[in-house]
Parts: C-alpha cells; structure tokens; sequence
C-alpha cells in the first residue's frame, strides 16, 4: 500500500472479526448464510468497508488468499479503521496498530481476546500513526504489526513514534520487533550456553550457486556444512522450506526455488529417542511463558496440520501431559532460557517455536510477535486446550488491564 492507499480516518466500520469467521469456517455451520449476507451488502452498498473486510478474510480462510487481499486494499481504501467488540463490550478499549497483510502479518488480537468483553479497534498503518485526538479513544494501545520482509520499511519509519504516547503501548518498540529476523535471532543467541539457535544467515542466490557447483558451505558462516535448511527470505509456514544434504540436492532446488536470495540454517536433529520430532508453541506475556501446543511427528518439518495430532491418540496424550505439567515441568527446567529471551528481546508479547535440543538446551527455531495462537481445536477431541487456552487469554487481558490501570493510578 501507498500513502493515498489508506482511507481518511472516520468512525471505524464494524467488523464480524477474524476468530468469530475462523470458528465459522472451521465448524463449517452458517458460513454459506453469512457468505450470502455478506455479498448482498457489498451489492447493495459497494462502500460498505466492514463487509468487505469480513469478506477477504472468509477468503482467506477458504485458501483464496490472494483474492482474499485484494478485497482488503479494497476495504483499506475505503476505511481504516475498523471495530469488532467482544462478549457484551463495556470492557477493555484495546486499539491496534496494524498492516495490510495476510493472518501472519499482525499478532492474532482477536484470538487472544477471545471471551473477554474487550473492545478492539483495528488502526491499519502504511506510516506515522495519526494523531492520538484523531484516533477512537481507548485504554491502551498495541503496535501488533509482525516482522517480515513487507513490514521493514514500516517498522523503521515507527522507531520511536510510541514515546509519547498518551496512553500505554504495548510491544511499543518497533525496533525490537523489526530485530527478529531469522539470522537476526540466531545472531543474538549465538553460542549461548542455554538458548540454541541454529546458525542462519542471509544468502543471496548467486552464492548458493557458487556452492551447488562445488564452492565451500563456510563461506556463509563457519562451520556450516551439509545437512543445511534452506527457505526463501519472507517464506511462512514451510512454504519452500526443505533440507539439503548435498551440492547436488541444493542444485535441483534451486531449479525449482526461482526466488533471489534465502535463509540458510545448519540442520539440527532434534528427534527423540523414539525417532519422533516435537516442537512446541509458547507464548510469553510480560515475561510469563503459557504453552499454546505441541506437536509430536514422524517429520523433522513439523506443523501442527501436519503432525497428524488428530489421528494418534497417543499424540494427544502426549500434547496433554505436556500442557498439564507445563508449568512444573518444561517452564521450570528452562526458566533461566525463558528469562535471557524476555531479558533478550525486550518485549511485552512475543512467541516462539522450540523443541529441547540433545544436550538439553532450549532450542528456538523462530520468534514474532505475530505467531496465531487460537483456541478453535475441537473440545471433544482435544478436552485438555480449552483451559490451557482459557489461562493464556485471561493472562493476556489481565495485563493490558493492568498496563491501563497503571497509568490510571500514576495520573
């Protein structure tokens, strides 16, 4: 988006909001009426931002993303700002700052917010933010924007903006977020003796070609060899993500891989003694982790869609004692790893993907801020996520309520 993309600031436009239309979806009950309703409004009023915004998210959510996003800049263009109001409303006014993007460019709100009677306004940002007076008046804000290749440029231009802020910013450091690149997180926890970071740099596809016809993999960083992962810069959710394990296999991917330059990581084999990967998803609210799931797979690649969780019993029990004994078990064992990430990072929200490496230590495969976390898994075949889920969203409420009454009392 450009300068003129973005809509003049008016009253924000209701919006039926992501985590109600992703439970709609995933339990597959009404979606085709609201699809209709929605359409007839469009047709009826093509302004109509809310319903248009609602509509590329049901996209989204059905796999038509581009689509999807085209009828977002549509609806930006329109307006930019939009409100979803949670339980009876009344409560907590939370406005969020955020940019154009699919479900992984912005921390998940609507998710988190999921049973409180918050109030969420979504401010969307292609630059400075507007002035406070101009903005719907509110208990606290949050800069919600992810880091990512599209998000760079705007989250340089935020560095400082938040300061003077006349109410509580949460994640108001927009430079903090824009730090955690891939290579930028490995960097930070290069050789620590309890965080494990797989080394991963940048590299630009003439260098990897240099490599598939035979020149060193240490000219990246030292030490690197084969095994290697390799990923396009900006890739999400193990798009284009494989493991090479020679010049050759490097090669035929790139053949097939057009774009210009990738992550390259070093390889780590964190499976189990039973030959099983488990990775896990942890969230950390001002420095308290709360796991959100863990997935157990035959694949080194694990994702939660595809680690097969619903077909294996065994699996989900796994994924219950882990979240039943999470606090006194992996939490504890990894505290002080949890501490030099919170002391690390310096933010007040922030998730991670990890597994515990051989020798023990905490091994974190990615950090953002804009990680989904959600609570939409079926209770019947998953009973143990709704309360660990239910803790994780009362935490997260409870301490932008906190960050709000804290500046209510010093005034």
């Amino acid at each position: 988006m450009n300068d003129e993309a973005l809509a003049p600031l008016t009253a924000p436009a209701a919006t039926l909001g992501l985590a109600w239309l992703a439970r709609l979806v995933t339990e597959g009950q009404q979606l085709t009426a609201v699809w209709d309703g929605l359409i007839e409004r469009i047709t009826a009023d093509p302004g109509d931002a809310g319903a248009l915004l609602d509509l590329s998210t049901l996209l989204q959510l059905t796999g038509n993303r581009d689509k999807g996003l085209e009828l977002q800049a549509t609806a930006l263009e329109l307006q930019r700002c939009y409100r979803r109001t949670h339980g009876a409303g009344g409560g907590l006014r939370i406005l969020a700052f955020m940019i154009a993007g699919d479900f992984m460019a912005n921390t998940p709100l609507d998710f988190l917010l999921e049973g409180s009677d918050a109030e969420l306004t979504l401010c969307y940002l292609d630059g400075e933010p507007p002035a406070p007076a101009d903005l719907p008046e509110h208990d606290v804000a949050f800069l919600a924007i992810g880091q990512s290749e599209d998000s760079t440029p705007l989250l340089a231009g935020l560095e400082g903006a938040f300061q003077a802020w006349p109410r509580p910013v949460v994640n108001s450091r927009a430079e903090l977020i824009a730090a955690l690149t891939r290579d930028g997180v490995a960097d930070r926890f290069a050789d620590h003796p309890l965080v494990f970071c797989p080394p991963t740099g940048r590299a630009a596809r003439v260098a990897l070609e240099a490599v598939a016809a035979g020149q060193a993999l240490d000219a990246f960083f030292e030490g690197l060899a084969f095994p290697i992962i390799a990923r396009p810069i900006g890739s999400h959710a193990g798009s284009g993500l494989e493991k090479l394990d020679d010049a050759a296999a490097l090669a035929a991917y790139l053949a097939i891989h057009p774009q210009s330059e990738f992550y390259v990581a070093a390889f780590v084999d964190y499976a189990g003694p039973d030959g099983l990967f488990r990775k896990l998803r942890i969230v950390f609210v001002m420095g308290q982790p709360f796991i959100s799931h863990m997935a157990v797979s035959e694949r080194w690649m694990v994702h939660y869609l595809n680690a097969d969780m619903d077909q294996s019993a065994a699996k989900r029990d796994e994924e219950a004692q882990m979240m039943a004994t999470f606090d006194e078990g992996f939490a504890l064992r990894h505290r002080a790893a949890f501490k030099a990430l919170t002391e690390g990072f310096r933010l007040d929200y922030f998730g991670i993907d990890c597994a515990e490496s051989a020798d023990g230590r905490l091994l974190v495969f990615e950090a953002d801020v804009a990680m989904i976390v959600h609570a939409m898994d079926s209770p019947e075949l998953y009973p143990y996520k709704p309360p660990a889920m239910a803790k994780l969203f009362t935490a997260f409420v409870a301490a932008l309520q906190g960050a709000a009454d804290a500046v209510r009392r010093a005034a």
